[in-house]
């Protein structure tokens, strides 16, 4: 059976795996910065147990730094104890750290390429739903909460179940005026907004192979979209069915209350 770029590169990084089960990936690369790892930083000291392999990580500055004045202190509070701690962790366990005022410091998704951390064959984890940008470049990149981010740190891999893949080709030629996010929004609006959950999403077709790298990566950091859009989708499928059991049990309280003072008042 043919494989894909995908199942090659997936394949290739499996430890081990579990009949009928999850299989153990072993990750290349893992990106952090100051928001989603403190809480994972934390589950290992608590627990006594080392960074595994903190040549694999890379960390930096990411979400709580301002645009301006970046020689200044930052304001607000929360950000700047994120900040610090980022620096403190990092020092701790022999991680690189880009921190701010750094020459290297910037978005984790655009610093990570440009240094070249991001190689193709790779897989790739960050605490952060646009990891999936990296696959621009041929890896197999994707965002991982704060208890996976932990469990990298103690055994550079992931226990997962194998997605299963989805092709999406696209041919012509663009029109001026269109950007990959045009593109993206129209492949949503023809597969839905929960077409890539539990798949990993190869592109071929005119439009992806013409295009220059710098829109590749614009292709799959708003293909990101399709996945946080299926989840809010979920969250609000759940306040819906939330307020219908509310509405029901609390016309229910009302009708008995109102039976009670009813029978009270004849009673009286």
């Amino acid at each position: 059976m043919k494989k894909t770029l995908f199942d090659k590169v997936w394949d290739a990084h499996v430890v081990d795996a579990i009949d009928n089960g999850p299989q153990i990936l072993y990750i290349d690369k893992h990106l952090i910065h100051e928001v989603t790892s403190p809480q994972a930083f934390n589950e290992l000291k608590d627990r006594d147990i080392p960074i595994f392999r903190p040549t694999q990580i890379v960390a930096t500055a990411d979400h709580n730094t301002p645009t301006q004045n970046q020689h200044l202190p930052v304001r607000d509070e929360l950000s700047r104890h994120q900040l610090e701690q980022l620096a403190i962790n990092c020092k701790a366990n022999n991680i690189t750290l880009y921190e701010l005022g750094h020459k290297y410091n910037g978005i984790v998704h655009v610093m990570a390429p440009e240094l070249g951390v991001t190689q193709p064959g790779m897989t790739m984890v960050c605490g952060d739903s646009h990891t999936s940008t990296h696959g621009a470049f041929g890896t197999i990149a994707f965002g991982i909460g704060t208890s996976q981010v932990a469990q990298v740190f103690a055994s550079q891999c992931l226990l997962l179940t194998k997605p299963k893949s989805l092709r999406v080709t696209v041919n012509g030629t663009l029109k001026k005026g269109v950007l990959p996010k045009d593109v993206i929004l129209y492949i949503i609006s023809k597969l839905g907004t929960n077409s890539g959950t539990c798949y990993f999403c190869e592109y071929a077709g005119d439009v992806f192979e013409n295009n220059e790298y710098d829109n590749m990566v614009n292709f799959l950091n708003y293909k990101k979209i399709d996945f946080k859009q299926n989840k809010i989708q979920i969250i609000s499928n759940y306040i819906s069915l939330f307020s219908v059991i509310f509405s029901f049990f609390f016309i229910i309280y009302y009708l008995i209350y109102l039976t009670f003072r009813l029978r009270k008042k004849i009673n009286f």
